[in-house]
């Protein structure tokens, strides 16, 4: 019965192994080749094309925004609107991997890649959007400039809806508008593009009143921002702009990627000659950790900077410092005694609390990092926190699986443990 029970678990070890080795074969050959590209199903991207490459890495414009009075009323809220604003102006024109961000509390980052004008930007953010109001023949009874303030704000029922307060001279046009359009649709178009067809229900006059349906809190936010894109809430000063050459981000992404290979090879081997068979089981946690890190990168749409390559390195070396301090604990129970099987549990409850004690830290400097950085610094932020997320996975799971696997083959000579 013992025979057959300790065969079974050989048995059970082999295939669990053999498992995780297809996985890392199997994935490996899809992320360098993709698969499906041609056939009649979707094209899964090699991860090399699936990761979107930051401005550094591939080149184009960045510009910096301050904003003239921060004393102004709701200064929080229209700065969040203007950001809006721009990622609807940069999307509409086609810049669809733009990113716009608030850069501490009165300044804003404007990133496009792939243009090298840095002129074509600035026309661009500041070009007023074409907003009309257009009734079901195509006649445009009012301009957006008329438009004096928009927001999301409740009905009479408590549903979402959209409050809006023209000017004087757009109250009048709006007025008259209504009266002839009783029981119609008026249309407000966005550069020709209709973002909303309300019926008119009752003339609306003394430049106030309200868009209703069935819309959400955040589609009646959304409408009211590009509502008041004709104009920006605030007034904005260019602090900086500069392009970014792409030869030279492909040429620091190439080096970089050298650079950590050559690192995790020389890792790889150091782990073998330091721990043996646990430098076997380190190695293939590790390969696990790359990918899984390289394909969360691609599933994400994480843009991927140079300093982000910097931060996924660096989360290897946290998740080789990991499998270190496990493997430590265990020689030394080792060295107490005890058997294998006990010695590799222990080891690991020892080094549990150690790790997730300076993984959890990191995760948080990595957090604040992203809240409050901007450009690379997030990129790096990023990398950084899906490392260590990772790293803490691969260690405390993945490694502890695959020394149970390796012991439950019949591996158990102290010798192939202990350097």
């Amino acid at each position: 019965m013992a025979s057959n029970n300790k065969r079974s678990s050989r048995t059970g070890s082999l295939i669990t192994l053999i498992v995780i080795l297809l996985i890392i074969c199997i994935g490996s050959f899809l992320g360098i080749n993709g698969f499906g590209k041609g056939k009649m199903i979707n094209y899964l991207k090699p991860w090399g094309e699936a990761i979107s490459l930051g401005l550094d890495l591939r080149g184009g414009v960045y510009t910096v925004y301050q904003a003239d009075d921060p004393s102004v009323e709701n200064f929080d809220e229209k700065m969040n609107s203007t950001v809006n604003i721009l990622i609807s102006r940069l999307t509409r024109q086609g810049f669809t991997e733009a990113t716009v961000t608030r850069q501490g509390t009165d300044r804003i980052r404007v990133e496009i890649p792939n243009v090298q004008d840095p002129n074509q930007i600035l026309s661009i953010i500041g070009t007023p959007a074409l907003l009309q109001f257009v009734d079901e023949n195509g006649t445009v009874l009012m301009e957006g400039s008329m438009v004096q303030n928009a927001a999301a704000a409740q009905d009479e029922n408590g549903q979402p809806c959209v409050s809006f307060e023209l000017t004087d001279e757009g109250s009048k046009l709006f007025a008259e508008a209504t009266a002839n359009n009783l029981g119609k649709t008026i249309s407000i178009t966005l550069d020709g593009e209709t973002i909303s067809a309300p019926r008119v229900n009752s003339v609306i006059a003394g430049g106030r009143g309200e868009i209703t349906g069935n819309f959400t809190a955040a589609e009646a936010q959304s409408l009211a921002t590009l509502i008041l894109s004709g104009a920006l809430p605030l007034n904005l000063t260019q602090l900086e702009v500069s392009a970014i050459s792409a030869t030279l981000g492909v040429e620091a992404l190439d080096r970089a990627v050298k650079a950590g290979l050559i690192g995790v090879i020389l890792v790889m081997v150091f782990m073998l000659l330091r721990y043996r068979i646990m430098g076997v089981v380190a190695d293939l946690a590790l390969t696990l950790y790359v990918m899984i890190v390289v394909l969360l990168l691609a599933l994400t749409g994480a843009q991927l900077t140079l300093p982000g390559v910097a931060g996924i390195i660096l989360g290897i070396g946290m998740a080789v410092d990991a499998n270190v301090v496990i493997f430590e604990r265990i020689k030394e129970e080792m060295r107490l005694g005890r058997p294998l099987d006990s010695s590799i549990s222990k080891g690991f409850d020892r080094a549990l609390t150690a790790i997730i004690d300076a993984n959890v830290t990191t995760v948080i400097a990595a957090i604040v990092l992203y809240a409050f950085g901007t450009g690379s610094v997030r990129g790096f932020a990023l990398t950084l926190g899906i490392g260590v997320v990772t790293s803490m996975f691969t260690a405390i799971f993945i490694t502890h699986k695959l020394l149970d696997t390796f012991v439950g083959l019949g591996i158990r000579n102290e010798k192939l443990y202990l350097a």
